[in-house]
């Protein structure tokens, strides 16, 4: 990636944090990422969670951890439902000791990345369709389950559980968790500017990432 690349990028992400999705926005970059991808080997690609998940693992939310484990204690499994990859996901509930991840699933050829989807973008319906498979697979009953989401994008997985749960919810999710009577839950109690600080970060980091894709790639 250019620095112009990176840096569009980095304003993306902080709008994101900000305003939310939109299905146009996540749509340019699922095919951005799929021709950044293209060529790339699996196996790099998996070498890097580690470095990724460094970055990630210090922000989580200990008392999420704690309600998560809790349901896990209960006899629930516990799974983690993301747009990003499958191989992160993967790895990010092996290292949380969840029960498992679905995740946006990439076409490989010969143990290459070819670009393009290899699955259902796990994002919006595709989220709920994907988390209603795995109750299918795995025999868990939806109506009796709870989802966690901070974003209105995920109103149809949220809509799929008998117990919806809007976490730091962006303006529209805490508008309608209100008037449904959802619970929720709030982490976090930092100013918009200490946010902003948080989101370029975070983008720095994603950024680099990226880069050092394209670096293992050469």
């Amino acid at each position: 990636m250019t620095r112009r690349q990176l840096a569009g990028s980095a304003a993306e992400n902080l709008r994101f944090r900000l305003q939310g999705s939109t299905d146009e926005k996540t749509d340019v970059l699922r095919r951005q990422i799929g021709e950044m991808l293209e060529g790339v080997r699996v196996r790099d690609l998996q070498r890097l969670a580690p470095e990724v998940l460094a970055g990630v693992l210090p922000r989580l939310y200990p008392e999420m951890l704690r309600i998560a484990y809790a349901h896990q204690d209960d006899g629930r499994p516990i799974f983690i439902c993301t747009a990003a990859a499958q191989e992160m996901a993967e790895l990010m509930a092996i290292v949380l000791t969840f029960d498992g991840a679905v995740g946006s699933v990439s076409e490989v050829s010969d143990g290459h990345y070819t670009g393009r989807p290899g699955g259902p973008f796990t994002y919006r319906e595709g989220k709920a369709e994907a988390i209603r498979e795995l109750a299918a697979r795995e025999r868990i009953d939806l109506s009796e389950s709870w989802a966690y989401s901070d974003s209105e994008s995920d109103l149809p997985m949220l809509r799929a559980v008998g117990h919806p749960v809007a976490v730091n919810p962006d303006s529209e999710l805490g508008r309608i968790a209100r008037d449904e009577g959802w619970q929720i839950l709030r982490f976090e109690r930092l100013g918009r500017r200490f946010k902003m600080a948080g989101a370029a970060a975070v983008a720095a980091g994603v950024g680099g990432a990226v880069a050092q894709v394209a670096r293992v790639t050469r």
